[in-house]
């Protein structure tokens, strides 16, 4: 029988200063190997102040599943018996400090397509930035949405499997559940391992996926404006010399170019057609017109 446990099977009892110590020894010594180390360090009794922490932990405490597994593992992330939390896609590794140090291992299983579309579509337009998103700045509607249970963003128990080196038969021992809130504490600090842990990219929530404007405001595609050369001759109309009549100034014969004194310099073999005034072209049309010459004049008389 290992001498960690008692005649009654039971490990011995550790107080919470041994188990600190050990914890401590255990971080010092990983450390000095060049193994990088995150322990999770709780402040005062509660775990999680962000809405990602405590959504977290909320979501664990509703579940009946978990409700009689939980208070151990509580006390024991706040004593600081977690050494080392590291979360990774659909993978969490840490080690918990108890009559041993333990090493465990949670998987939680990756959202899946269907459901995140639909969460996504759900909350579309009402998250303006990735920087409100993981600050949880957003409406009740959208923390319901992400919060619900079984199609939110946060696993149910199905979709949590666990692994711990303790002794314990437990189905979820403490130093599983310790992991578990240690999990939320560390959300507080980097909202975005949830999305990591879920193997989703959180910016799909910030997406806009209405249809954006109604069609009135949509500027028109490129190929189907016509240019002001086009319309002119088309039209066979002047677009540009309107302004010449309305300063007074006369317009140019055909076949000049405008100076740059009024209109700015024409492009260059531009033809502008002179604009005319309805009085102008009454007047015009009233004139008689001349007689045509005759095509052969008459020949001089000979010998006069």
């Amino acid at each position: 029988m290992s001498s960690y446990y008692s005649y009654e099977g039971w490990a011995p009892y550790v107080s919470v200063a041994e188990r600190r110590r050990k914890a401590e020894r255990e971080i010092k010594k990983l450390r000095k190997k060049g193994q990088p180390i995150s322990p999770v360090t709780i402040e005062g009794r509660v775990i999680a102040t962000s809405f990602w922490g405590k959504a977290w932990c909320k979501n664990l405490e509703d579940y009946r599943d978990y409700e009689s597994r939980l208070p151990r593992g509580r006390t024991y992330v706040r004593n600081g018996s977690v050494v080392d939390l590291q979360i990774a896609p659909l993978e969490v590794r840490a080690m918990v400090s108890g009559s041993s140090i333990y090493q465990v291992t949670i998987g939680i299983a990756a959202a899946s397509k269907a459901q995140w579309r639909a969460l996504c579509r759900d909350c579309a337009g009402a998250i303006d930035s990735l920087v409100e998103l993981l600050q949880g700045r957003f409406s009740k509607a959208v923390m319901d949405r992400i919060c619900r249970q079984d199609t939110g963003l946060f696993p149910r128990p199905s979709e949590i499997r666990f692994h711990c080196s303790c002794p314990d038969s437990a189905s979820m021992c403490k130093h599983v559940a310790a992991v578990l809130y240690g999990v939320g504490s560390r959300l507080d600090e980097k909202p975005e391992l949830l999305f990591l842990l879920r193997a989703v990219d959180g910016k799909d929530l910030t997406a806009d996926l209405s249809g954006a404007l109604p069609l009135a405001k949509r500027a028109p595609a490129a190929a189907k404006v016509l240019a002001t050369e086009d319309l002119s001759a088309l039209f066979g109309l002047d677009l540009d010399g309107g302004d010449a009549v309305a300063d007074g100034h006369e317009p140019e014969a055909p076949g000049t170019a405008k100076t740059g004194q009024h209109r700015g310099t024409a492009k260059p073999g531009a033809i502008r057609r002179p604009v005319r005034s309805a009085q102008a072209a009454a007047a015009t049309a009233a004139r008689p017109k001349p007689r045509a010459k005759s095509a052969a004049r008459r020949s001089p008389r000979a010998g006069g």
